[in-house]
């Protein structure tokens, strides 16, 4: 294991694609010690919120501990012998009556490279379906047939020191400040040494990232091919175009610049005045070199591959690619997304970079695999897949490491698409998620700080993730639980892995082969002479890895000018703009727009965890500009309920004029398990780009509108609750337990009721204070609070601190009886105190009988 000589171990960081390296140790009271890792080229040291609280992340809440089998709401634990031969007869059974495009697998990028490839394995080489796909689906695709469309390969051929050595960064759709912090903390440092580089943010919203730009174009939802259309039209017309390598090194610049200058205006199109777009224009088209980094803003679109490939055309045009310091750079959204398509873990892909519709490379896996029934076609994306579960055709399911019901557009459908499914059959940490809850059987999955792997960044960095904590419960790693089912599928084998390691070299030996006759961009050959020893001190790598690796290299791909098309040529691909699927109307006047907020992630599962993470944003919010706000008469702060053509949800309004008077933002990471309606995906379209299947998040019609509450509560609890009594509730974690922000349309006497009611009591000590306007209770036990009650009519930030500084403390008697005069201070102000003696008198009784 790569430990230095106090005891810090070498891993990388379980969240976004910077991939950043992180050193972490186990104290003496069992917490996780982290920090960042100064060796790894991806970070040098740095790590953000996020990356900095993963020790606070690694506790067992919620943890899944064993195999489950859930029937009608029962639930029975068994071992692992009898779940995987329950997984194996069930597929087994459904591809001998059904075929085997009855069976499908759902993965994850925050599975490790080890894990994705014997899921690949298992799918397409030996089960012969292509029916895997990833949640890669919803952040990556349109940028792979992008890159595809113009390179031949799925090829990011940018890195992060690129971005330290250029004139110009573009950032298109993409809040790098709080995505991918660190590498945004990289290119303000440069920006700090270098004062001439410029720095252009292209967003509809305005974001932490236009902190350090030069310039923001605010422009309209889904007019990014119109605005970088006309950049290629404007580099032609004032002769920025390198047509030497125009000439010798690409295909389809005259299509391409002809569909550009007949595109749509562009002014009208983006919204963009000509100042400002002839400015953009201007800072690109001077400068020697220029990098542009997209993410989700791009890809997450129904036109995304098009929008992909309109900053591509212009980097082709300009020759600035193949260059340091130039180049179109796809930044990805998980630790593992580049990972999963180096494996072939999407459906319209083989594995290691080769595809279907070569006979020769299907040929080479067949013979690598040593199988006569690898899959022939693609498989069904990530839509089409649990479009054809909710019509019956796919019988057998197998979920892994990812929440779908929570992530995937039009939640609705995808709870029935489940419900219709046989067989469901979930691998997770968690126990309780909105997809475990749907299965009928979950699988105790390790996580970060138990397996142990390797990961791919956003600039084809592969890096540990390494083992510092035990397993709890029966916990086992993803490849391990794939394997086992291989093998009670018949596939014995071909599936004898003892570790890691040994998964891992083959996956590097596949990547090697047949670059005689068709080379390709992915290739390990450097890393198949690794032994187990080689294999645990293994440091970055950056593929291509020809031959291992000592220092950090920067050598950029396509320096030849050679690509991996059939003539070495790369491709501009003509596109136009076209409008988002989606229109708004009168009923839905707005655009929603989703994404992430700073301290959070994805669901929640890891973050939700972390007491001080969760104060940074901790409710479901909505964004909305003062002009709509006042429009739809709507106070800051007001619970709102956003509403689309499928669906509804229930969010904090934050009135902002970050956005448009034509667009709200909701973020992502709340859903049943964390808040009542909180989730933008119970309203988003499946609406996808029709090459890539990655759907469209950034665009739907959308309605807001004022919810009137008459009463609020605040429940503590040490253990999690059962809330969904309650009009709207949402969950924190606080130190020693959780806090329930809860909201009412019934008067607060009934609210009292209710809560008393639903909530039940732990046993303990129970001290009340009660007026006709007011509740407050806490419940002790051993001098600890088990459970504190709150209810009223209107709540403070102030008085929510207060109460979770009275969950926490330790109790004596006098501190009781305080405990609750202080909160009435707080919550009802000293005039109401003389109104409230005989609660105060019952307080003090009940302490007296104690």
């Amino acid at each position: 294991m790569n430990t230095n000589s106090e005891g810090w171990v070498k891993t990388t960081c379980a969240y976004c694609g910077v991939g950043c390296g992180v050193e972490a140790r186990p104290t003496s009271s069992g917490k996780l010690e982290v920090r960042g890792d100064q060796q790894h080229p991806s970070n040098y040291g740095k790590l953000c919120t996020k990356g900095i609280a993963l020790g606070d992340t690694v506790i067992h809440d919620g943890r899944l501990l064993q195999p489950t089998i859930k029937d009608c709401g029962h639930s029975e634990p068994i071992g692992w012998d009898e779940a995987t031969v329950l997984v194996a007869e069930k597929f087994s059974q459904a591809i001998k009556q059904y075929g085997p495009d009855s069976v499908a697998f759902y993965v994850s990028g925050q599975l490790l490279t080890e894990d994705y490839y014997l899921a690949n394995k298992l799918m397409k080489g030996f089960i012969g379906s292509s029916n895997i796909d990833s949640n890669s689906r919803l952040c990556m695709a349109s940028s792979v047939v992008g890159h595809k469309r113009a390179f031949g390969t799925d090829t990011v051929p940018v890195s992060y020191q690129d971005i330290e050595q250029t004139d110009v960064v573009v950032i298109v759709g993409s809040n790098l400040a709080w995505c991918h912090p660190v590498l945004f903390q990289r290119l303000r440092q440069a920006k700090q040494v270098n004062p001439a580089m410029k720095v252009v943010v292209i967003d509809p919203r305005e974001t932490e990232t236009c902190s350090i730009a030069d310039l923001h174009l605010s422009l309209e939802s889904g007019s990014d091919v119109a605005l970088f259309n006309g950049l290629l039209s404007y580099l032609q017309e004032h002769e920025q175009i390198d047509k030497a390598f125009i000439d010798n090194h690409t295909e389809g610049f005259e299509h391409t610049i002809q569909q550009a200058k007949q595109a749509t205006d562009v002014e009208s199109a983006t919204g963009l005045n000509s100042e400002a777009l002839t400015n953009f224009y201007q800072m690109f088209s001077d400068a020697e070199k220029v990098v542009t980094i997209y993410s989700q803003g791009v890809n997450q679109s129904s036109q995304g591959c098009d929008k992909v490939n309109s900053i591509i055309n212009c980097h082709l045009a300009t020759g600035q690619i193949g260059k340091v310091g130039s180049g179109p750079f796809s930044v990805t959204g998980q630790p593992n997304a580049m990972g999963g398509r180096e494996v072939g873990a999407l459906a319209n892909t083989l594995a290691a970079h080769m595809e279907f519709d070569d006979p020769e490379q299907h040929q080479l896996i067949s013979d690598f695999w040593q199988t006569k029934t690898l899959a022939t076609k693609a498989g069904l994306k990530a839509i089409d897949l649990f479009d054809a579960m909710a019509d019956g055709k796919i019988k057998a399911v197998w979920i892994m490491g990812t929440n779908p019901m929570v992530s995937l557009p039009d939640s609705d459908k995808i709870k029935t698409a489940l419900e219709m499914c046989p067989f469901v059959v979930a691998s997770d940490c968690i126990e309780d998620t909105e997809t475990t809850r749907m299965a009928d059987l979950i699988l105790p999955a390790q996580g970060w700080s138990e397996k142990s792997g390797t990961v791919t960044n956003s600039e084809r960095r592969i890096s540990r993730q390494r083992r510092l904590l035990p397993s709890p419960g029966s916990s086992k790693p993803d490849w391990w639980i794939i394997a086992q089912v291989a093998k009670k599928m018949g596939f014995n084998n071909h599936f004898t892995y003892r570790h890691e390691a040994e998964v891992f070299k083959e996956y590097a030996l596949m990547t090697s082969i047949g670059h005689d006759k068709k080379p390709r961009d992915l290739n390990l050959i450097g890393l198949t002479q690794l032994d187990d020893a080689g294999y645990s001190q293994l440091t970055p790598q950056q593929w291509p890895v020809v031959d291992l690796q000592t220092d950090v290299i920067h050598r950029p791909l396509f320096e030849n000018h050679r690509f991996f098309t059939k003539n070495g040529k790369a491709n501009f691909i003509a596109v136009q703009h076209a409008k988002p699927l989606g229109e708004t109307n009168d009923q839905y006047p707005l655009i929603l727009n989703s994404g992430r907020t700073r301290d959070h992630w994805h669901t929640m599962s890891r973050t939700g965890l972390s007491v001080r993470l969760a104060t940074h944003a901790p409710e479901p919010y909505v964004q909305i500009h003062p002009d709509s706000a006042k429009l739809y008469g709507i106070r800051d702060a007001q619970l709102v309920s956003v509403t689309s053509p499928i669906g509804k949800a229930i969010a904090r309004a934050a009135i902002t004029t970050d956005v448009s008077r034509q667009q709200v933002f909701m973020p992502i990471h709340w859903n049943a398990v964390t808040a009542k309606q909180g989730k933008p995906c119970e309203l988003i379209l499946p609406t996808n780009d029709s090459l890539s299947g990655q759907p469209e998040f950034k665009h739907t019609p959308a309605a807001v509108a004022p919810l009137d509450m008459s009463s609020c509560a605040i429940l503590l609890s040490r253990v999690t609750l059962n809330c969904d009594v309650f009009d709207y509730w949402s969950r924190q974690k606080v130190e020693g337990g959780y806090l329930y922000r809860i909201e009412s349309t019934m008067e607060i006497s009934d609210l009292i009721k209710l809560v008393k009611n639903s909530v039940g009591r732990p046993n303990g000590e129970a001290l009340e204070s009660t007026g006709a306007n007011f509740h407050h209770s806490i419940n002790i036990l051993d001098d600890r609070c088990q459970q504190l009650i709150w209810v009223g009519a209107q709540l403070i930030d102030d008085q929510v601190s207060v109460l979770i500084e009275q969950f926490g403390q330790i109790y004596d008697e006098q501190t009781k009886f305080d405990g609750v005069l202080s909160s009435r201070k707080v919550a009802l102000g000293r005039s109401d105190l003389a109104d409230n003696n005989v609660a105060e008198k019952k307080a003090s009784s009940q302490k007296t009988a104690a």
